[in-house]
C-alpha cells in the first residue's frame, strides 16, 4: 500500500508551505492501480494498465491560488514542488481582483475504506477477459436467432482498479480512503437492411469483483442486445405532438445530471468553467428561484452505499453530504466547495473532487437523481396517461453550454394509450428547455434506480465516475418533435 509511505510527504509540504507563508495549504497523496480490457467485435485488444500515483500541492498566498504537482516522491521534490507553487500564488496576488478564501468549512479526520467480498487487488487479470468473452459470445448467439438482425459492431471494456487518497490541509483535514471499483461500458450497433439502432450500456459500483453478479452483468447485456433486435424489427413510427411522456429512472437520470446538476455548480454559475465545461443559464442569484413544478425534486447524494460516485468526505478535506438541488420546483442548494460557498456566503456541502494527483480539485456531481414519489408502480403511473409516450431507454442526448436547450432520443420506447402501453415506436425525440421540462412534472413512481457514468469537466479534462438515476417520472403535455 503506497499510500501510507507517502502521508508524511504530505504532512511536510503543508507545514512548509505554512512556513514560506502560505495563509491556507492543501497537499493530497493520490493514486489508483487498475486493469482494464477492451473487446472489439470478439477480439481482444491489448490490456489496460493504470498505475498513477503522485502528490499534488494547493495554496493561497495574498488571495492568489497556486497549483502544482509531481509524481518525484522524494522530501526535496515535495520541497521544491511547494517552494515552486508558494511563488506562484506570491507573483499571481498582485493581478488578483477579487480575493479567494477557504470559508469555515467542516473539516474531517477520518478514515474510508470500502469493504470488498472478492478483492479487485490481487485479481486475475484474465478474470476481466474472459467476462468480456462470455458477454460478447451470448451476443453472438443471440444475433443468430434474431431473424435478419445483425449486431455487427461490438465495443466492450471491463475495468477493475482501486483508487487511494490521503489529504490534508492547514486548518485540520486529515482524510484517508481507499475506494474500489468495476466499470463496464458497452457500445452494440446492430443493423437490418438499411437501418441501424446503437445502444451505449455503462454500469459500475464501488465494491470488489461480487458486483459483476450483484448487477447482473451478463444478463443486462443480453438484454439490451434483444431490445435493439426487437427495435429494427418491430418499432412503428413514433407520433408527434403535444402529450404526456414518462420517463424511466435512466431517463429522469440523464435529465437529472444534464439540466440540474451541472448548471447548479456554483462554479460555473461564477463564470470559471465557461470557456472549459461551459456555462450555466442561472446566476448567483438564483437560489429560491422557482423551475419546476411542487413534483419537481432532484439531488445528488454522495454518500450513497455501493455507488458509482461515492465520496462521503471531499478532496479539499470536507465532510460531503447530501444536497437537495430542487425542492418542489425550488432551487434550494448549488454544488459548493470551498472558494464558491465563501465568496456567495453559503455552507460548503462538500463537493470538490479531482480525477488524479495532477489535477485541481473542481465542483463534481456524485450521484445525482429524481426523487421518488407516491405512485407504487410504473404501471400505475403509466395509468395516468390517456395519450403519450413512455421512453424506457435513450440512444443519444445533447444540451447546450448554458444547460438550458435539450433533447433526448429513446431507443426503448413505447405509444401508450388509455394507460396500457402498447406498440414500440422507434426514434421518438423530446426536446425542452430546462424549465418547461421540470415545469411539467406531473408524478413520480416509488421505483430508485441509477445507472453508471463518467462525467467529463475541466481543463485539462477530469473524468470522474457518477450515477445518474430516479424513478419513473410524468411529464405533462411536452412535444415529441420527431421519429423515424
Amino acid at each position: 500500500m503506497l499510500l501510507e509511505e507517502y502521508k508524511d510527504l504530505a504532512d511536510y509540504c503543508v507545514a512548509e508551505a505554512r512556513r514560506l507563508g502560505a495563509e491556507y495549504a492543501e497537499a493530497r497523496v493520490h493514486g489508483g492501480k487498475g486493469t482494464g480490457f477492451l473487446l472489439k467485435n470478439g477480439e481482444p485488444q491489448p490490456s489496460m494498465i493504470d498505475d498513477s500515483f503522485g502528490i499534488a500541492a494547493r495554496v493561497i498566498v495574498g488571495g492568489a491560488m497556486g497549483f502544482g504537482a509531481t509524481n518525484l516522491l522524494s522530501r526535496q521534490k515535495v520541497k521544491d514542488l511547494t517552494v515552486t507553487t508558494v511563488k506562484m500564488a506570491k507573483s499571481s496576488a498582485p493581478l488578483v481582483k477579487e480575493r479567494i478564501t477557504m470559508g469555515d468549512s467542516k473539516t474531517a479526520t477520518r478514515k474510508l475504506r470500502v469493504a470488498e467480498k472478492e478483492p479487485v487487488e490481487g485479481a486475475d487479470p484474465n478474470w476481466l477477459k474472459s467476462l468480456l468473452l462470455e458477454i460478447d459470445r451470448s451476443v453472438v448467439k443471440l444475433e443468430a436467432e434474431a431473424g435478419g438482425v445483425r449486431i455487427p459492431n461490438r465495443i466492450m471494456v471491463a475495468s477493475a482498479g482501486v483508487e487511494e487518497k490521503y489529504v490534508v490541509t492547514s486548518d485540520g483535514s486529515k482524510v484517508e480512503s481507499r475506494v474500489p471499483r468495476f466499470h463496464y461500458f458497452g457500445i452494440l450497433t446492430a443493423l437490418k437492411g438499411g437501418e441501424a439502432a446503437q445502444r451505449m450500456i455503462q454500469q459500475g459500483e464501488t465494491g470488489g469483483l461480487e458486483i459483476v453478479k450483484r448487477i447482473r452483468l451478463l444478463e443486462l447485456v443480453q438484454e439490451e442486445a434483444q431490445t435493439l433486435v426487437e427495435v429494427l424489427g418491430e418499432a412503428e413510427k413514433s407520433p408527434t405532438g403535444i402529450m404526456d411522456v414518462v420517463l424511466s429512472p435512466e431517463l429522469s437520470g440523464i435529465a437529472a445530471h444534464e439540466s440540474v446538476g451541472h448548471p447548479q455548480e456554483a462554479d460555473r454559475i461564477l463564470g470559471r468553467e465557461g470557456a472549459q465545461a461551459g456555462e450555466s443559464y442561472l446566476s448567483k442569484d438564483s437560489l429560491g428561484m422557482k423551475v419546476g413544478s411542487e413534483e419537481a425534486y432532484v439531488s445528488d447524494d454522495p454518500t450513497l452505499a455501493h455507488s458509482n460516485g461515492y465520496c462521503p468526505v471531499d478532496d479539499e478535506g470536507v465532510v460531503s453530504k447530501k444536497r437537495q438541488l430542487l425542492v418542489g420546483g425550488k432551487i434550494t442548494e448549488f454544488l459548493q466547495n470551498r472558494s464558491t460557498s465563501s465568496l456567495l456566503g453559503v455552507k460548503n456541502n462538500g463537493s470538490s473532487r479531482s480525477a488524479g494527483f495532477d489535477r485541481e480539485p473542481i465542483i463534481r456531481m456524485s450521484n445525482t437523481f429524481v426523487e421518488p414519489g407516491d405512485y407504487a408502480t410504473t404501471e400505475e403511473l403509466i395509468k395516468e396517461v390517456r395519450d403519450g409516450i413512455y421512453l424506457k431507454s435513450f440512444t443519444e442526448w445533447n444540451i447546450d453550454d448554458k444547460r438550458l436547450n435539450q433533447r433526448y432520443t429513446g431507443l426503448e420506447a413505447y405509444r401508450i394509450k388509455d394507460g396500457e402501453t402498447t406498440a414500440l415506436v422507434r426514434a421518438p425525440v423530446l426536446e425542452i428547455t430546462t424549465p418547461a421540462l421540470w415545469g411539467s412534472v406531473k408524478g413520480r413512481s416509488k421505483r430508485l434506480e441509477f445507472e453508471a457514468a463518467n462525467c467529463g469537466k475541466g481543463d485539462p479534462m477530469q473524468g470522474i465516475p457518477v450515477w445518474t438515476g430516479g424513478p419513473d417520472t410524468l411529464l405533462a403535455g411536452v412535444r415529441i418533435v420527431g421519429g423515424s
